[in-house]
């Protein structure tokens, strides 16, 4: 038995995307690993999308480097998550122990979504809520 840990989405306009690429070409090579940054317009957008999403799950923790994220997609199989550095030290810190992703692309819009779960016997932090302000 499992717990979800949490569901991020995240949708980018495929045009919109590509015109902050031509305005800021450093971009790619901020956003995306080596081995991601000479796919199609439409895959690296839903690539974007996808860390987005996962950083939603992780609660957009500070110091999360875009490098420590790469969607993998070997051939004729699901993408899947590689996380390593800043972002595998914040799934662990939450206890996560499986990332699932769906990757779209259709119509001009790229859109990605994240499940993160923990088994559930695993003891971790509880997840931030960060619609609820902290007091001490």
């Amino acid at each position: 038995m499992c717990g979800i840990v949490g569901v991020g989405i995240d949708v980018v306009d495929i045009a919109r995307f590509a015109r902050t690429l031509e305005r800021t070409p450093a971009l790619r090579e901020r956003l995306f690993t080596e081995s991601e940054r000479n796919l199609s317009l439409d895959s690296l957008a839903a690539r974007f999308a996808a860390k987005e999403a996962l950083a939603k799950v992780l609660g957009a923790p500070m110091g999360m480097s875009w490098h420590d994220v790469t969607v993998v997609r070997p051939h004729a199989t699901p993408p899947t998550l590689s996380i390593r550095g800043s972002v595998a030290d914040r799934v662990a810190e939450l206890g996560i122990a499986r990332v699932h992703l769906s990757l779209s692309h259709d119509a001009g819009i790229a859109s990605a979504v994240v499940v993160a779960e923990r088994d559930a016997t695993a003891v971790s932090a509880p997840v931030p809520d960060p619609t609820v302000a902290g007091t001490d």
